[in-house]
């Protein structure tokens, strides 16, 4: 690695940690809030948005049932939060949903679980970034108008600052979360003081406005569906709270109850600015619609801030600093939101990798003991979803949650066997009481999440929900085959039985071009190595010089002999492979080592110059049974860099103990 390398590397990343570090790496509750926490509580940012915005097609007279679709919200989510308040004391190695699955439910429940919260991880980086760009476009049209650049460019500096490793990430995310609490509680607290006490006639900017309803006049089945779709929107809110329970390794300890009490604060808040937010839209009379177009009474090119902008221009009414407070850190906890899935997604794709089901290398920290493979591989699956669908939440919401309540019904379901099991052998009755007090807990949250997983299904399968469950499916299917490939290699490597039979013979080969002193060091080295038989071997790409070649070998005081094998199409991998390919059919048993000389070079460019025919040459002899292949190096002048101690670093020498050398 370049100097320049190494340093760009450092700016950006900071030094590395030693493995024996990673206990100062755990995160107290104050700081564990924001990391894990920061989905939850900013998806109040736009669920009570999509709420309004669904029940928008039956018109005004329908916001009438948004405080209930709030409170049906409300409560599932309590009810989540209690049941993996069990699930964090029962489970705290980090597995979350896919260990209790797959311990209760089988492999295949794990990786269906798995497989769901790897594409909601993804999906909740696309939908925070997405709202995030239409917060900041309220304020700044220029963001509004460039909102996938804005949401590429965001994910991007998320997966820089997550790369320098959850400590320092989180003390980063802290400040704007915190704010972002403070200044939501603070808003909402004015405006209904203001309302309710004060008695102040509150007007949005929205509320003289009607709307142009899609289904005006809808009874029966079809507004219980318009309702059942509302709710289901959302149900959003609930998004990360999952996260705690994969991410309890990262707490310090006690890690279950210090992961208990933060996700408890987590659905207090969260709830309390779900429903604040609500009733405070309905209070000022917000009217919100899909486009500005079906607002009714709007005056021309007026722009549609988002709900949350609304309520802090009204509340904050003569005071902008006030609603430019609330509009940044909205718009900061949406972008922060995501490091909720930095910080989960690569912890469940370690375990998942751990398991065979995925790549290894999303098993191994990098140099600042973050999971790096599993944060870059984020952050590119979630910039797709972002440039497929332009940064469009109401696109991109229909996508979203289908994932997470698929592992909360398996996760309660396998909590719900997990208590019976130890049920049967429990005698205490102390013990006994708080488990059958626990799997109530869990079978209400099975019943809760059983039944908004349904809701969903029904209310959003054609809108989108179907490409979440499409991808899911795929995933599943891919790490199922991966985890094939891994138990065949396996079965390969470990079953069968060394015989110890050496081969009869050694037949050297060195591959010649010219004789210059690669080529003599390649001879010397082969020598040194004491074969059988040596000869070295040129291939007739070029009748002049090879003529010109076994002159000057003659002349040599070589005494290796020199064949030249032809060849009419001037190829030479080819050649060189039959030739290979002869001396094994005539000589089953030997084995046949071909020496490559190879030019080691200091800078990119020069390996596009060099090296070639050897790298094609070298692929090829891989797959030959009975062949060993020597790459013989010899340095040119420009990497004499690349041998000053200073400067190298080897891939993962930190995590292995080593000192960091640059």
């Amino acid at each position: 690695m370049s100097k320049l390398t190494t340093a760009a590397k450092r700016m950006l990343l900071g030094r590395p940690f030693r493995s024996d570090s990673l206990g100062h790496t755990l995160l107290p509750k104050r700081i564990a809030l924001p990391v894990f926490a920061s989905d939850a509580m900013s998806s109040v940012a736009y669920a009570p948005e999509e709420i309004f915005l669904v029940l928008s097609a039956a018109g005004i007279s329908a916001y009438i049932y948004a405080p209930w679709v709030g409170l049906a919200v409300a409560f599932v989510m309590a009810v989540v939060v209690a049941s993996y308040r069990q699930n964090v004391h029962a489970y705290p190695s980090g597995g979350g949903d896919y260990e209790v699955a797959t311990t209760n439910l089988g492999p295949n429940a794990g990786l269906t679980v798995g497989s769901a919260l790897l594409v909601d991880y993804v999906l909740t980086v696309a939908v925070s970034i997405s709202s995030a760009a239409s917060n900041i476009g309220s304020a700044i049209p220029f963001v509004a108008t460039h909102k996938v650049l804005f949401a590429v460019v965001a994910i991007a500096v998320l997966t820089a600052i997550n790369l320098r490793g959850i400590r320092e990430s989180g003390t980063t995310f802290a400040i704007p979360t915190y704010a972002f609490i403070v200044g939501m509680f603070g808003m909402l607290g004015w405006g209904l003081f203001r309302i309710f006490v004060l008695g102040d006639d509150l007007q949005a900017e929205s509320a003289g406005f009607s709307l142009k309803a899609e289904d005006e006049h809808l009874y029966g089945l079809a507004f219980a569906f318009l309702i059942a779709r509302s709710f289901s929107s959302g149900c959003a809110a609930l998004t990360g709270v999952e996260a705690i329970s994969n991410g309890v390794p990262a707490f310090r300890k006690p890690k279950s109850r210090n992961a208990a009490t933060t996700l408890l604060m987590l659905g207090t808040i969260a709830i309390v600015l779900l429903m604040g937010i609500i009733i405070l839209a309905q209070k000022i009379g917000i009217v919100y619609a899909h486009n500005e177009a079906d607002l009714i009474g709007a005056p021309p090119g007026y722009h549609q801030k988002t709900l949350i902008a609304q309520l802090a221009e009204t509340v904050f009414h003569g005071f902008p600093i006030g609603f430019f407070f609330i509009t940044t850190v909205t718009a900061l906890i949406l972008v922060l939101a995501a490091n909720t899935a930095f910080n989960g997604f690569p912890v469940l794709g370690s375990i998942l990798a751990q398991d065979r089901y995925l790549p290894r290398q999303l098993h191994t920290r990098g140099d600042r003991l973050a999971f790096s493979n599993g944060i870059l591989f984020l952050s590119g699956a979630a910039i797709a979803f972002v440039v497929l669908f332009g940064a469009e939440v109401t696109k991109l919401i229909q996508l979203y949650i289908v994932g997470v309540f698929v592992s909360f019904v398996l996760s309660q379901t396998g909590m719900l066997r997990h208590w019976t099991r130890l049920l049967r052998t429990e005698t205490d009755p102390s013990q006994r009481a708080r488990m059958k007090r626990s799997r109530v807990i869990n079978a209400i949250g099975l019943s809760a999440t059983g039944t908004v997983l349904i809701i969903v299904l029904i209310t959003k399968f054609f809108a989108g929900a179907y490409i979440a469950i499409c991808t899911m499916v795929a995933i599943f299917i891919v790490m199922k085959m991966i985890h094939k490939h891994y138990d065949s290699v396996s079965r390969e490597l470990e079953s069968q039985e060394w015989d110890g039979v050496l081969p009869s013979r050694s037949h050297s080969i060195v591959l010649v071009s010219k004789l210059h002193l690669p080529t003599r060091r390649a001879l010397a080295y082969a020598r040194a190595t004491r074969p059988d038989t040596l000869e070295a071997i040129t291939v007739n790409v070029d009748e002049a010089d090879t003529r010109a070649l076994v002159r000057q070998w003659e002349q040599s005081d070589i005494t290796v002999p020199l064949k030249v094998i032809e060849s009419p199409y001037r190829e030479i991998t080819k050649p060189v492979l039959d030739y290979v390919h002869r001396v094994r059919k005539d000589s089953p048993r030997d084995v046949v080592t071909v020496f490559i000389p190879e030019y080691v070079v200091g800078h990119w460019w020069e390996q596009v110059l060099h090296n070639q025919s050897a790298l094609r040459l070298k692929g090829r002899l891989l797959f030959e049974p009975g062949v060993m292949v020597t790459s013989v190096p010899w340095q040119l002048s420009s990497s004499t860099r690349a041998r000053t101690p200073g400067v190298v670093n080897a891939p993962g020498a930190v995590r292995r103990g080593y000192e960091d050398r640059s």
